[in-house]
């Protein structure tokens, strides 16, 4: 098995490709099968979401290029921002996963939050495409660091 320590910063250019659904590229540990059915393991620092387009490297210098999997979504289309924000609203109320496009947002299927959409007045429509929601204010895809001659407190904290 090939093991895979480090995520690029920078896309490279490689034929070896690592379809993985939404669920899959949050894990920093996971065994998985390249598109040349070379088995692979993560072992990458945790808290980093892959995203359709990153690029790894391997214990074997190979580099290998990730793409977001079809998988079971929903999709809302509509041509009113304020539709599109209304209903943004109420799925993220629920801590719903949500990726915006221009004039759509899309989730991973669920009926329960159809029907619920549905009755916000939105036709909802089900497919298999990418799915690649928004990370999140709070960490999902970004970070910060600091130089040693700089210190201070931060707090993190929240609430609902």
């Amino acid at each position: 098995m090939l093991k895979i320590f480090e995520i690029l910063d920078q896309p490279k250019e490689t034929e070896l490709v690592l379809k993985l659904p939404f669920e899959l590229r949050q894990k920093s540990r996971l065994k998985a099968e390249l598109n040349n059915g070379t088995e692979v393991g993560f072992m990458l620092p945790r808290g980093h979401l892959l995203r359709g387009g990153d690029c790894l490297k391997a214990e074997d210098n190979s580099i290998i290029k990730i793409e977001a999997a079809d998988e079971e979504v929903s999709t809302v289309h509509h041509t009113n921002p304020i539709m599109l924000a209304r209903v943004s609203y109420h799925l993220g109320n629920r801590h719903v996963s949500l990726q915006i496009g221009d004039g759509w947002v899309r989730y991973s299927h669920d009926h329960v939050l159809d029907e619920m959409v549905k009755g916000l007045g939105l036709e909802v429509k089900f497919e298999n495409a990418p799915f690649e929601p928004e990370g999140g204010a709070y960490g999902g895809g970004h970070s910060h660091s600091h130089d040693d001659a700089h210190h201070h407190e931060h707090t993190h904290d929240h609430t609902h």
